[in-house]
């Protein structure tokens, strides 16, 4: 992610969430030591997006969405590869993340990768109080990475 990218990336954002970070918020990752985030675009268009932050060698993610009009186009899937990947690379222990309970498609997208239920965080999220899976992938339970 570049500076370029980030109103960009608020205004996905914002439409994919029901409580958005804001611009500031991705501009301040920029700066944050422990933050990596992975942009997907075409002809200068940010299509997608994910980050996590690293901390004490294990990877938590802390978003993913597709822009609205490009969602089913495997965009996410290739984003979250890529994060998969560069967490592999850099040895990281695991990789987790929490997901709205009610969130399927998520959840199937995350459970493709090696993704495993480990936990409910209940009442997680501010604007519902709906509870959240804690979902990790870690190593030894992998099956040969996929790619696509």
């Amino acid at each position: 992610m570049e500076r370029e990218h980030v109103s960009q990336i608020a205004e996905i954002e914002k439409k994919a969430f029901a409580d958005p970070w804001s611009e500031e918020s991705f501009q301040g990752e920029l700066d944050n030591p422990l933050a990596c985030y992975f942009v997907a675009e075409k002809d200068s268009e940010v299509l997608g997006y994910g980050g996590f932050w690293e901390i004490a060698g294990e990877g938590s993610i802390t978003n993913i969405a597709v822009k609205e009009g490009f969602r089913g186009q495997k965009i996410g899937s290739r984003i979250l590869s890529a994060m998969i990947a560069y967490a592999r690379e850099h040895r990281f222990s695991f990789l987790t993340l929490e997901v709205r309970i009610s969130n399927e498609p998520a959840k199937r997208l995350y459970e493709k990768y090696g993704f495993r239920p480990v936990g409910l965080r209940r009442g997680y999220y501010s604007d519902n109080r709906e509870d959240a899976l804690l979902m990790t992938l870690e190593w030894n339970e992998t099956k040969k990475e996929r790619t696509e």
